[in-house]
Parts: C-alpha cells; sequence; structure tokens
C-alpha cells in the first residue's frame, strides 16, 4: 500500500455535478483540492453530439448483442446508445442487487464529469413549501434549513452555469436569475393562455428552465439546436463540470485531478474525532493507496456515497461512518414519473419547429398547494413536448435528393402535445440501500443491496398526474387525447436522493445544516445522498447550491481553526 499523508488541504470524491462544484468552489477558496474520479479522463474530444447515423456501424440502433452483455442495466436509459454508451458503467464490473420483487435501475457514469455529461439540465429551484414539508405532515424529518438560507446561492450557481428560462411569480417554483428563454412553439404559447382562462391562473405552462446557453456566456457559446445533449457539448453550451467548474478549479493552479481512483472509504481519526482521508483502489492496477486531507467531500452520488460510508467501518463506527443515528442508508428516493397524457392540437398546419429544442415545457406543482387533496399528500410538477407528427420520420424512410429532403420538411402531420408528471416520494425508512453480504465489485468493494418501493402515496399521485394531464389536454383543445399511467420502476429518473439525510439533531439524520457529518465534522456530504426529502422539482441545482454554501463554510471553520 502507498501512503501519501496530509498532503492535501481537501479531498473532492466525484467529478460529476456536485464535485466538480466542490473543486471549484474550495481551489477558488485558496484550498489544494485533490479530486479523486473512479472513471478516466475524459475531454471535449470525446463528445460525440455530431456523430452523424451513417458514420455508426449500427446507424444510431446500437450494438444490441454488446449492450445486453455489458449493459443490461445502463441501456434501459435512453441516453445509453450507440455512441453515448461508453458514458455509462460496465454492469458486470459494477453490480448491485435488489429484493426480486422490488427491481430498481441505478443509472451510472463513472468519467471525469460523471453523470453532468449525460443530465437532462432541467433546474428548478426549492420553495419553503418543499423544505417545510416534512415538518408539516410528519413524514420524515424537518430540514435544517429554509429557502432564505439556499437562495443566495441558487442565484450564485445560476450566475455561473447560465439558466435559461422565464420568470412566473409563482411562490412554489421561485424565479431564478436568468438568460434569456427558449422559444416556445405556436402550439405550447396556445396551450399557456387557453390553461390560464380554464384553471383560473392555477396551472401555468412555461418554457422550461435548463442550464443550456441562449447567449454566450462566461467563456462558452449559445447553444445551436444541434439536438443529442446526452452525447456530450463540444461548444459547452449546456453546463457540465468538464467545460465548467473544473477548468476554473484547475485556473487557480489548486487542483490536482486523479481519474481511475476507486474509494473504497473514508479513514476515521478516532484521537482527533476526524475522518482523516479516504483508502482507493487504482482502477487500472487495483493497488490501495490511502490519502489524507484536513477536509473531505463526497460527492460520488446519493447511493455511491452511502455506500462508501457503509463500507467505511471502525471500531468506533462499526455500522459505518456517520451513522450513529442509525439513519445511515434509510429514507432512500426517487421522483416517480412517467404519468400523464397525450393528443393531437387541430390546425396551425402552416407553423413547424426549428432545429432541436433542448428543452420542453413545464408545469409547476398546483395540487397541495394552497388545499390539501384527501388521496395524496406533497404534489407534482409536469413537464411537456409538442412537435409535428412525422418529424423525425427520415431515420426510418427510404429516399435521398433535394425533393426527399423537403418532403421531409413540409409535408408534416398534425401537431401532438403531451404532458407527464414528476411526483414527489415520500420519505421512508425502509427504502434503503445496505451492504450485500456476497456481491463484491470488480475492485472486492461490497456491491449495494438497494430495496426501494413505490408506496400508496405514489400510486395514488400517479393516478391523478395522469387524470389531470388528460383535463388540462383537453381544456387546451386538444383531440384524442389518451392517458397513461407510468410503469417506471424506482432508479429510472435518475433523480435517487436520500440515504445519510439532514436533520436538525445528531440523532435524526447523518448530516446538519451545513452539510457537516454529525459525527465527524470535517466529512462533508452534499451529493444527492444529503437530501431529506425529494420534493418534486429535478434536484441537481439544489446539490449545486448546498455544495457551494458547504464548502465556504468549510473554509471558513479551516480559517477560524475549527477543523
Amino acid at each position: 500500500m502507498t501512503r501519501e499523508t496530509m498532503s492535501y488541504d481537501a479531498i473532492v470524491v466525484g467529478s460529476g455535478i456536485s464535485g466538480g462544484w466542490a473543486a471549484k468552489e474550495l481551489c477558488e477558496r485558496g484550498l489544494r483540492t485533490l479530486v479523486l474520479e473512479a472513471g478516466g479522463p475524459i475531454d471535449a474530444r470525446d463528445f460525440v453530439e455530431h456523430v452523424q447515423p451513417y458514420e455508426m456501424p449500427f446507424r444510431g440502433r446500437g450494438d444490441r448483442k454488446a449492450l445486453e452483455r455489458d449493459h443490461p442495466i445502463q441501456r434501459e436509459c435512453y441516453a445509453c446508445d450507440e455512441v453515448a454508451h461508453k458514458f455509462f458503467v460496465n454492469d458486470n464490473e459494477n453490480p448491485y442487487t435488489t429484493p426480486n420483487e422490488a427491481p430498481f435501475r441505478w443509472f451510472r457514469g463513472r468519467q471525469v464529469g460523471g453523470r453532468s455529461i449525460t443530465w437532462n439540465r432541467q433546474v428548478y429551484r426549492w420553495s419553503d413549501l418543499d423544505f417545510e414539508a416534512n415538518a408539516k405532515d410528519g413524514h420524515g424529518n424537518d430540514w435544517p434549513i429554509r429557502y432564505a438560507d439556499i437562495a443566495p446561492w441558487y442565484t450564485y450557481v445560476e450566475r455561473f452555469i447560465g439558466v435559461t428560462g422565464a420568470k412566473e411569480g409563482l411562490a412554489q417554483l421561485p424565479d431564478g436569475d436568468f438568460l434569456p428563454p427558449m422559444a416556445m412553439t405556436i402550439v405550447e404559447h396556445h396551450a399557456r393562455e387557453k390553461l390560464r382562462t380554464a384553471f383560473g391562473g392555477e396551472r401555468v405552462m412555461t418554457i422550461g428552465r435548463a442550464a443550456v446557453l441562449t447567449t454566450n456566456h462566461n467563456g462558452r457559446l449559445a447553444c445551436h439546436y444541434c439536438g443529442p445533449c446526452h452525447r456530450g457539448c463540444v461548444t459547452h453550451s449546456y453546463f457540465n463540470s468538464i467545460g465548467s467548474t473544473l477548468p476554473a478549479a484547475r485556473n487557480t493552479g489548486k487542483l490536482t485531478l486523479r481519474p481511475h481512483s476507486v474509494v473504497a472509504e473514508v479513514l476515521y481519526d478516532p484521537a482527533r474525532d476526524r475522518a482523516r482521508g479516504v483508502r482507493i483502489i487504482d482502477a487500472r492496477t487495483l493497488q490501495e493507496m490511502e490519502f489524507e486531507a484536513r477536509i473531505v467531500f463526497l460527492c460520488a452520488s446519493a447511493i455511491e456515497s452511502t455506500r462508501i460510508l457503509l463500507n467505511s467501518r471502525s471500531t468506533r463506527f462499526p455500522d459505518g461512518l456517520g451513522n450513529s443515528s442509525g439513519t445511515l442508508g434509510r429514507y432512500l428516493m426517487d421522483h416517480h414519473y412517467g404519468s400523464g397524457a397525450h393528443g393531437t392540437m387541430p390546425g396551425f398546419a402552416d407553423k413547424r419547429t426549428v432545429g432541436h429544442r433542448p428543452n420542453g415545457t413545464y408545469i409547476a406543482r398546483f395540487r397541495n398547494v394552497k388545499s390539501q387533496r384527501a388521496d395524496f399528500l406533497r404534489g407534482y410538477g409536469m413537464h411537456g413536448r409538442s412537435g409535428r407528427v412525422g418529424w423525425e420520420r427520415g431515420a426510418s424512410l427510404p429516399g435521398y435528393g433535394t425533393s426527399f429532403k423537403q418532403s421531409l420538411i413540409h409535408d408534416l402531420g398534425e401537431w401532438n402535445l403531451a404532458v407527464e408528471g414528476w411526483g414527489e416520494t415520500l420519505p421512508h425508512e425502509n427504502n434503503r440501500v445496505t451492504l450485500d453480504p456476497d456481491v463484491k465489485d470488480k475492485w472486492g468493494i461490497p456491491a449495494a443491496r438497494i430495496d426501494v418501493r413505490w408506496r400508496d402515496n405514489e400510486r395514488a399521485m400517479d393516478k391523478d398526474m395522469a387524470a389531470s394531464a388528460a383535463e388540462m389536454l383537453e381544456a387546451a383543445g386538444c383531440k384524442d387525447v389518451h392517458a397513461y399511467v407510468s410503469t417506471h420502476p424506482p432508479g429510472h429518473c435518475v433523480h435517487e436522493m436520500g440515504g445519510a439525510r439532514m436533520s436538525r439533531t445528531p440523532k435524526d439524520g447523518v448530516l446538519n445544516g451545513r452539510n457537516q457529518a454529525w459525527d465527524a465534522k470535517n466529512l462533508f456530504i452534499t451529493d444527492g445522498a444529503c437530501m431529506a426529502s425529494s420534493a418534486c422539482q429535478n434536484p441537481s441545482i439544489t446539490y449545486m447550491a448546498l455544495t457551494a454554501r458547504a464548502a465556504a463554510h468549510a473554509v471558513a471553520e479551516m480559517k477560524r481553526g475549527e477543523l
């Protein structure tokens, strides 16, 4: 074993959305920071969004046998396609287990940048409706923070990453510091006004709030609407850590980035009651190494950070570092999504879209905002989309030449419109991750065992998503409306949260209101593991804001000599 003692001021585990922000903030505040990434290095040359189907051996449809062999779980994610599957883990090397009756889909990206390369870029602030929900209805524990604590950090993050959106003045969906919004289609504008009238302003369809640039920003170029964002972006028009936070950290001269570094555990110093560093396994050589630092940030993703803590056992913490409350690994959540409706919109035959807008529409939560329903708690937001029937039919039609291309542009069918819900999952102590006693990954680390189930509240909400979606499409003037209830299992939304939740007291959770572990003051967890509830909004901007806030606090405590 090779040991590097006190070589760094800070260690960050993970280089994705949260890890990149931790690296940026810690380096810019003067700390010599080591970022450990389990996967290999990549840069913009690895992005393949402009590779055309005729350049792919399987014309974009994928090598079915190879995907079934190496990515049997990952291939269920829409982004794991013929050229972007390299941004997903090999399932054989990275196993996890579930009960037979409770499937869970854990979509993972192990490379520099993590899942910030393949995320869907939707960013919505939480409000006090979300931060106060646990305390009001008794599900989960009370958050130790409120909107006022994080609002300045939302703004701080938005100004750096660039967020496009429209201000709507909704209390349950606070406005942010936005770049100009993307344009809605004529059908979306029509539906927006119809819904305002039909529901008295309660249901507001707006353009999605997305971390995609509509103007040049911070040295990055505006989006040119090419389409397949999940394959990367050579112009860095959408936020990912490779194009934004990691370069900012590197520019300080304080960053050391070490790929191929699989973190097995956080090391604990009982004499100081502190984390002293981490033990890693080199992904290529299988050599074990230790790195030490004054502070450690876990940003490896909710389940992975929880797995690392559960595997960080000592005499003081036989059930995992940070688990004196007994809550480590519990209260795992994901958004249940996909229940909704679609229909066709008569008219507007002379209108069509231009390019491939990397964004849809959003309808802010309207259930259980002003009054409480009897059939379920909390609520859901709704993502939507519109387009002309036949717009993508060229992928399967025979033909060539100018007239063929013109027919694909002009000879289109009716407009369609769809909306689908993204719902909050109640925190439940038996939705959890543990360590499998028998299964290990390629590097000998115990695999995660994940047991998460949809329960009555989620199922009731799904039914209402479908019913309200159909109701809104009909009010907007759609015909042939079809409602449906999703069958996606937990994990499929890729919004896993919880496992090392924040709390007001040490007996109720793993972290305090500054994302510090109650059991080791110099250990911070700022990815999805820290979440005490899930709200219904896409969560990534909340991770970013919490990370920036926690890093500022950590450095301040270091300068005061408290860490």
